[in-house]
């Protein structure tokens, strides 16, 4: 790979002495201010220009992932001031970072809320409108020409994993930083399985070999052994006098050459070396090792990719040359699953080895035309791809969309004649997913999307698919951090910013339909089309919010609903005995930072409790079936509905399965519906089709003709209604009012006796309520248990403190032992589950990888004796525990675990299930909470 920032090609360099110097010099500053003109809208179209190339694949939208502290947050401040965005180097201990712009983000240090942010590399000017992209010659770099970068700077700490997901969802590409004193640490294992579950191609860069202790080689191996792929290395570090004095660069293997960073600068002078050049000035032994580790690298990419192994059967490894290689790596990369990761070394605080990373960004990371076809649904029934649907190669007769009338037979083709279908498509002009909602002090709202087709103008109509509803796009948005730069369009591929919409939330679809009715939004089934949502984890803690008067309930509840649209991974609960307000979220520090930012960003007057341990409570068998007629006046309104529904326990595996629709009924269309905590909606509508329409031949002679549904209750509103009422009657169960879990609510619609002329969407979220809180109530006999969360722990400790945290964990705090792992080929103990942080199938011989020499020891160039897998800069071998533990027993678990490890362990924890408590510690739990006040 090529680095452009540098003024020759190496093949130039090669005929001169001296070593290349070049001062990269910053651009003028493109942080644009609001009421600058916008010139980049041409350049997110991807309409492919004369010369054939398209804008779009000059576009990368990539999100910075890793664990706490590793440096993620300093990386992309240097992508920020190389590419010209910035003009000073932000530092994270000084609060001046762009990315981390919370006043709790400063005071921390620590990056709370993803940020996103769009700059160019390599640094130019947009492209004026109408102003061609020129395709890229046969040998051309990619890093050659300007990109679009829109990044997404994530969280590391495991308390805001919903932000790196919903972040996650939207990318095309990652770059997962390592800590290079601390390896491959467990939130990265978590980050990192994560990514591969949304296919994201990713990259590697091993941060902070600047510092005492840091271990390149050994990083890399736990690359291979921990993360499941093959690391490609393709920067090593430049260590000064054998690493004693630090570093000093790091060499380019890709193109063969060393890149020295001159001390004490900002990181935009740099001395590039050939190979001979290093030679001549007496650093043979780093010559030899970048030709070692090329010869590594093509040696693994052609046990990998057929494109390199025939360029070696052509010329032999010289032949092969740099854009080869990055085209090979490029190649492996996208590939699913991935089993090659390019690997880079630097040290960000020290302006080291930044600009190879961006090159590699650009280089190896895939444009938004690159990425697998958007999974959508419609009605969350029929799946297929985005793409596929815009091409017309989806049908709505598919397998998973077909019905059976009573008889059990088919009912036929029920998709959209092609003439109208096609009609339809062509009238889509954008479809958006909405993944992320943030508000400032006043309520200013700014819904995040990513569109995926056609183009988002702006003032253009938005239907929401999910909540069946319309709002206006009167403004849009490029954002620069908390920096808004107002544009007329986005475009397909790219992400920005809608102010003002008032509705949507994270999750939402947002389709620009073409003459949709803004009450009834388009057609059906375009009115139902969905991409994949954001699953939002369960949270584990709350605490009360208590307000200083009740003059301020109202404005309390105003800031709650805008910090839950914010962050769907919070939640909010009332006591009906108490009437008190419970917050609940991900973790301690998660329910601090929101109740801080309630408080003190959003100026409600009010307390925050205690943060205690959400439990949940459960059915311990089937409720008897409730059927009838509700109804109720509001507003001096009557309102009515009937009902048919029975509530059921669901085992805690059943959420890891689906069922197609129409898969579990003899008759009509079966909607299932997900909706947190393990619990179900199933709606069974019997004279209806999946999309909601009357089925042929549903009626016999002696039994009335169903009627269609009315044109205010499509089949989607129907669903949003009985969810939102659903989740309301099982908020609160009958025992200690803790939220119920795995709990499957069966409903059967017949339009004919459940739906009347005052039927609305009010009136059905209001019956579902009132029905499943009166069957959980008074028509269970079995009553409920309760249900506690237990953990995945995960924890790394010396070996000397190994037998105590194990028999600390496993009796004192009644957990089990999932794994001990302390080397790549050290198997599990006997009666252990096996886990993996990725199913990727891959199999990495960690003795087989190549890395350079670390500094302080006498490791071999290509591999590592097992022996010395696990080890420490200092020669202590270090173990890690994988336990399901409960969440009670993990309170406060730092500082027991810092005592029986002298200062050394680190654990991270993750929800793993919830489980029935047992009835040893039942009884225990029961008096604990009637104490206090459960």
């Amino acid at each position: 790979m090529l680095t452009r920032w540098l003024s020759h090609s190496p093949a130039k360099s090669c005929l001169t002495s001296n070593p290349l110097r070049y001062t990269y010099r910053c651009c003028p500053s493109t942080h644009f201010s609001q009421d600058r003109p916008s010139q980049n809208i041409r350049h997110s179209s991807n309409a492919a220009t004369k010369d054939g190339a398209s804008s779009l694949d000059r576009t990368r939208n990539i999100g910075i992932i890793a664990h706490i502290d590793a440096g993620k947050t300093t990386t992309t401040e240097r992508m920020l001031y190389y590419s010209g965005f910035t003009r000073r180097l932000g530092d994270v201990d000084e609060g001046s970072t762009v990315t981390d712009f919370l006043p709790a983000e400063r005071a921390r240090g620590i990056t709370i809320q993803s940020a996103a942010i769009t700059f160019r590399w390599p640094p130019g000017q947009q492209p004026s409108p109408g102003l061609n992209v020129p395709a890229l010659s046969p040998d051309q770099p990619r890093s050659s020409v300007p990109h679009t970068i829109n990044l997404i700077d994530t969280p590391g700490h495991a308390d805001f994993t919903f932000e790196v997901l919903r972040s996650l969802r939207v990318l095309d590409g990652a770059v997962c930083i390592l800590d290079g004193v601390a390896g491959v640490e467990a939130q990265t294992e978590k980050v990192w399985a994560q990514s591969a579950a949304y296919r994201i191609p990713r990259i590697v860069f091993v941060n902070k070999l600047d510092r005492d202790g840091a271990a390149f080689a050994q990083t890399v191996k736990e690359v291979g052994a921990r993360l499941g792929v093959w690391p490609a290395v393709c920067g090593i570090p430049w260590w000064r006098d054998s690493g004693h004095a630090g570093l000093q660069g790091v060499g380019d293997v890709v193109a063969g050459r060393g890149l020295r960073y001159p001390d004490g600068g900002d990181g935009r002078s740099i001395e590039a070396f050939t190979l001979q050049q290093l030679e001549e000035r007496g650093d043979e032994a780093f010559a030899e090792e970048l030709r070692k580790a090329r010869e590594a690298l093509i040696e693994l990419l052609s046990e990998h990719d057929e494109g390199i192994v025939e360029k070696y059967l052509e010329g032999g490894v010289e032949a092969i040359t740099a854009n080869d290689i990055t085209e090979s790596l490029r190649r492996c990369i996208l590939a699913f699953p991935q089993a090659v990761a390019p690997v880079f070394a630097g040290a960000s605080f020290r302006n080291v080895g930044v600009q190879p990373l961006l090159d590699a960004v650009v280089d190896l990371l895939p444009s938004p035309e690159e990425r697998p076809d958007p999974e959508i649904s419609f009605g969350g029934s029929v799946k297929g791809g985005l793409g596929d649907l815009l091409a017309g190669k989806l049908k709505l007769d598919a397998p998973s969309a077909t019905f059976t009338n009573r008889g059990g037979k088919s009912s036929g083709n029920k998709s959209l004649s092609t003439n109208k279908m096609t009609f339809a498509l062509q009238k889509l002009e954008a479809c958006a997913l909405a993944f992320k909602v943030s508000a400032d002090a006043r309520g200013a709202v700014l819904v995040y999307v990513r569109v995926y087709s056609g183009t988002l103008k702006r003032n253009t109509a938005l239907w929401n698919t999910n909540l069946q509803t319309t709002e206006r796009a009167q403004r849009l948005f490029r954002m620069h951090a908390d920096d808004p730069q107002e544009i007329d369009a986005i475009e397909a591929g790219s992400i920005g910013a809608i102010p003002g919409l008032k509705l949507a939330r994270t999750g939402d679809t947002l389709i620009s339909y073409a003459g949709a009715n803004p009450k009834t939004g388009p057609p059906a089934p375009m009115n139902t089309l969905q991409l994949r949502p954001i699953g939002v984890p369960p949270p584990v803690f709350f605490a009360a919010v208590e307000p200083n008067s009740l003059g301020e309930e109202k404005h309390i509840k105003e800031c709650l609903d805008l910090l839950l649209r914010e962050d769907p991974s919070l939640s909010v609960r009332v006591d009906t005995e108490s009437g008190q307000t419970q917050l609940a979220g991900m973790g301690e520090l998660h329910l601090e930072i929101a109740g801080n930012r309630l408080i003190q960003d959003l100026r409600a007057k009010a307390r925050i409790g205690e943060v205690q341990i959400g439990y949940r409570e459960a059915l311990t068998e089937s409720c008897a079936l409730l059927e009838g007629i509700w109804e109720h006046e509001v507003g001096g309104k009557a309102l009515k509905a009937g009902y048919h529904v029975q509530l059921s326990p669901r085992s805690e595996d059943a959420q890891h399965t689906s069922s197609p629709a129409g898969s579990e009924a003899s008759e009509g269309a079966v909607h299932a519906l997900e909706i947190g905590d393990n619990n179900r909606i199933t709606l069974r509508t019997p004279y209806l089709d999946i999309l909601g329409e009357p089925l042929e031949n549903a009626s016999a002679a002696d039994i009335e003709p169903p009627p269609p549904l009315p044109p205010t209750l499509p089949i989607q509103a129907i669903l949003e209604a009985l969810k939102n009422g659903t989740l309301s009657g099982l908020a609160s169960g009958p025992s200690h009012g803790f939220p119920l879990h795995s709990v499957d609510v069966i409903f059967t619609l017949d339009q004919r006796y459940h739906l009347f002329a005052n039927t609305t969407t009010q009136a059905l979220s209001s019956m579902a309520r009132t029905v499943v809180r009166k069957t959980v109530r008074d028509h269970c006999t079995g009553g409920t248990t309760i249900m506690e969360p237990v953990m995945l722990a995960t924890i790394s400790v010396d070996e000397a403190s190994l037998g105590d945290i194990v028999h600390d964990l496993s009796s004192a705090r009644g957990g089990s032992i999932v794994s001990l792992d302390a080397a790549a080929d050290e198997t599990p103990m006997p009666g252990a589950e096996s886990l993996s942080a990725q199913d990727s199938g891959i199999e990495v011989d960690v003795g087989r990888i190549y890395t350079p020499p670390d500094p302080f020891g006498s490791t071999s160039t290509t591999s590592l004796s097992s022996g010395q897998e696990g080890m420490q800069p200092g020669g202590t071998r270090m173990r890690q525990i994988v336990a399901r533990v409960p969440l009670k027993e993990m309170v406060g678990y730092l500082k027991q675990l810092r005592s029986l490890t002298a200062g050394r362990g680190t654990f991270t924890m993750a929800v793993d299930r919830f489980e029935v408590v047992g009835s040893n510690r039942l009884k225990a739990l029961v008096t604990g909470l009637r104490g206090s006040g459960f």
